[in-house]
């Protein structure tokens, strides 16, 4: 060890030293995971979510323009969505093709909703 009162780290530089010299430094905020049960402790679902749109980036091409992206980014999301409440895309897309013209309320198209869940699934 050293001196009394002084704290060395022999791994400072390395990739672990990085990394608890980073959990030390956020241990307020990594805390509030042992508060709130609804907090993960990784963001790997996060990850797993923005996977396939870093995978298909060239695949992309139509977003060139700022509607492009507008539009693309509501596909996108109304998919995550679908397969996070454990949905199948399709069914839920069509399920929204063929209720939001007839003017069913936004209410009854969550994906979330007792009804698209029985239709979608």
């Amino acid at each position: 060890m050293g001196k009394e009162g002084t704290k060395k780290n022999p791994v400072t530089k390395s990739m672990l030293g990085t990394a608890l010299t980073y959990a030390v430094n956020q241990e307020k905020w990594l805390g509030n995971v042992f508060l709130d049960g609804r907090l993960e402790l990784s963001n790997n679902r996060a990850e797993r979510s923005v996977r396939p749109f870093a995978v298909g980036r060239k695949n992309w091409l139509f977003c060139n323009t700022p509607n492009g992206a507008d539009a693309s980014a509501a596909i996108y999301s109304l998919v995550e969505t679908a397969k996070a409440n454990h949905l199948r895309p399709f069914r839920y897309f069509l399920y929204l093709l063929e209720n939001l013209p007839e003017g069913a309320a936004i209410e009854e198209c969550l994906p979330w909703n007792p009804r698209v869940q029985a239709q979608c699934k």
